[in-house]
């Protein structure tokens, strides 16, 4: 007769977009370091539809191909998170799994928390608690609504817990145990590629060799507005000037820069334009960069973590301990703004910053502890 410590529980981890890829590296490790006692599945709905940058980014990642790809692809974010949600449904089923761990907060985050929830499956939301309180944003949407339907929700910041106890969350659900992505992070830091051999690939060798800006952009609020998006570049295209600028390019505002006709603001000697990048090349591009413009959650903390200066292009963050203790400046879209920002970490040398407590490369042992305890003994 089996003991009863001795029955598989399975936790289904859900990805669907690159962010996603970095921060569920760690804790499907973590997972599996538990024994037999604990199973990950990996579970793929293919929200990002990119095959070969997925490809790219598991196999520098040291993630295990998925064992269910929903292959959902491209839409709007109705189209999008419904057809997650009717996809995910039969593997849930198929699976039975004892929780479903979901990460961050894109369209796949959302959906496969809610089929979990209604039937009666326990959610794990990792990076819980995180607002920018701009319900204009579809990611502040789907972090909220995921929160309220976790049975367990770790956070990587104390703002997290604050944030949702204000909103009715019980406190024994709420775990501080840090950040995943400096997991990753800190485990890679040695195999990231330099920005010498980047811009060497891309022909122009010499380009980083005396400095360099980073810059990306993908957020709706700053590429589908062709004054706003004219208003970046021109500002970007200002910066070369003084400051060689990398811009990997997202494939969505490439679509968006030509589309509006701003292309030739990019056509710039001291400008170079990448395709996007994987993560261990983006990984070199931040660490070694006088300063990073984006409008990205993530690289938020990743310079955090790397102690580069930090110019964030939208008016608030969910990540306020990049600002606080970090090396985060918000400095919106205007570029007035961002010049001032930029101007400031060239002259001053940007914030200083320290690293958060619990950025320490254990988080997903963290997560990994607390979930074992968690998990029915009988």
């Amino acid at each position: 007769m089996t003991s009863p410590d001795n029955k598989v529980h399975r936790i289904l981890c859900v990805v669907g977009a690159r962010p996603n890829f970095m921060k569920m590296a760690p804790i499907m490790a973590a997972l599996s370091a538990l024994g037999p006692r604990v199973e990950p599945k990996l579970v793929h709905t293919g929200q990002h539809y990119d095959v070969a940058m997925n490809h790219q980014y598991f196999q520098a990642l040291g993630i295990p191909d998925p064992d269910i790809n929903l292959e959902v692809g491209s839409g709007s974010h109705a189209q999008q998170t419904a057809e997650v949600m009717r996809r995910f449904e039969p593997a849930l089923d198929e699976v039975a799994p004892a929780a479903v761990l979901v990460v961050g907060d894109v369209n796949s985050t959302i959906a496969c928390a809610l089929v979990a929830a209604k039937k009666g499956v326990p959610v794990i939301h990792v990076e819980a608690g995180l607002r920018s309180f701009d319900r204009a944003m579809p990611e502040e949407i789907n972090r909220v609504l995921t929160d309220q339907l976790s049975d367990l929700l770790f956070t990587t910041e104390e703002s997290g817990r604050a944030n949702l106890l204000k909103e009715g969350i019980a406190d024994e659900r709420i775990h501080f145990v840090g950040n995943v992505m400096i997991d990753t992070l800190r485990l890679n830091l040695p195999r990231a590629v330099p920005a010498a051999r980047i811009a060497a690939d891309a022909g122009r060798t010499g380009f980083a060799d005396n400095g360099y800006a980073v810059l990306t952009l993908h957020r709706p609020s700053n590429v589908d507005d062709a004054a706003v998006l004219q208003g970046l570049l021109e500002t970007a295209a200002q910066i070369s000037l003084r400051t060689p600028v990398i811009f990997p390019l997202h494939p969505r505002t490439r679509a968006t820069i030509e589309r509006f006709g701003l292309a030739h603001l990019l056509d710039r000697p001291q400008m170079l334009l990448l395709p996007p990048q994987g993560y261990l090349e983006m990984l070199g591009l931040m660490q070694d960069a006088k300063v990073v413009l984006t409008d990205s959650g993530g690289i938020q903390e990743e310079t955090t973590a790397l102690g580069t200066p930090c110019i964030t292009l939208r008016h608030n963050t969910e990540r306020p301990i990049t600002v606080d203790e970090g090396t985060n400046t918000i400095a919106g879209n205007e570029p007035a703004r961002i010049l001032a920002a930029y101007e400031e970490v060239m002259t001053g040398g940007g914030k200083a910053g320290r690293v958060p407590r619990f950025w320490d490369g254990l988080a997903a042992e963290r997560i990994a502890a607390i979930v074992n305890d968690w998990l029915p003994r009988d």
